[in-house]
């Protein structure tokens, strides 16, 4: 019988890695996608995969406590999350994580400080991954993406938000096999190896020229302004909230979310 991923991570559970997981200049969006988890869902995650040891939304220190358990963390082997882009103007300061010891600590100095000891390096969501929304123009607080920020292996999981399969199943690669395939812009292969047009339900009218000409009608919305054509993801597979639905699913467009240049490249989202 067929082990799944839980039975093969149950079988390390002894051998936990520590797990940072930084929120920079973002919205928090992937951290509550996360939290939607299903199979495995979040409790499993946190209990079974990874000791979480610093989360600014999910611990339960603060202040200065929290900051000295992160300083704790990069003596050991631990991956670090990042959420957020980067904010590298004025050396940081439109984002900041702490104030320690009466110093102000940025999301900056934050990621470079656990990125030089990480074990693996995560940009989840396409703020981190790209730059995204926090990089869209006019980019007042010089916003980029983690791998731009570091310039080092990232291992990127665009989304907005990320879907937290991706999360968790990258996460679950790492421990159990070590680095996943990745593609040109260092994503996995195994939830960004297809376009949404190649797998989209409505990809027979693509294919007959049969196109919407309005927002609710069933054919194939590219003249819409859907991005699916342009975009790698799984979400037609896949799809959101526990597989029950995704955008195209309710009759929205795809607006890019997960490809670089989002939002700036993908506009406008609807057209007629």
């Amino acid at each position: 019988m067929a082990r799944t991923m839980m039975d093969m991570v149950m079988e390390k559970k002894n051998k936990k890695i520590n797990l940072i997981w930084l929120e920079t200049c973002g919205c928090s969006g992937n951290i509550i996608s996360l939290l939607n988890a299903n199979n495995p869902d979040v409790v499993y995650f946190l209990k079974e995969m990874v000791n979480l040891r610093y989360s600014n939304s999910l611990m339960a220190a603060d202040g200065e406590i929290a900051y000295e358990q992160f300083l704790k963390i990069l003596e050991t082997e631990f991956i670090l999350v990042v959420e957020g882009a980067i904010s590298t103007k004025d050396q940081g300061l439109y984002n900041v994580i702490a104030n320690y010891k009466g110093s102000y600590i940025t999301g900056m100095e934050a990621v470079k400080k656990a990125g030089e000891k990480a074990k693996y390096i995560l940009a989840v969501g396409t703020c981190a991954s790209f730059g995204g929304i926090s990089a869209a123009s006019p980019n007042v607080a010089d916003c980029k993406g983690v791998k731009a920020f570091l310039n080092k292996e990232v291992i990127q999981l665009p989304g907005c938000p990320g879907n937290p399969d991706w999360i968790i199943g990258t996460i679950a690669h790492l421990i159990l096999s070590g680095k996943p395939e990745l593609d040109e812009k260092e994503r996995p292969v195994i939830f960004y190896g297809v376009t949404i047009h190649d797998h989209c339900p409505r990809r027979s009218y693509f294919d007959k020229r049969i196109f919407a000409k309005k927002l609710g009608d069933d054919e194939c919305m590219f003249r819409l302004g859907c991005r699916g054509p342009v975009t790698k993801t799984d979400c037609p597979n896949r799809r959101w909230n526990d597989t029950d639905n995704w955008p195209i699913g309710v009759n929205t467009p795809c607006i890019g979310c997960a490809q670089e240049g989002f939002p700036d490249k993908m506009e406008p989202f609807i057209r007629y």
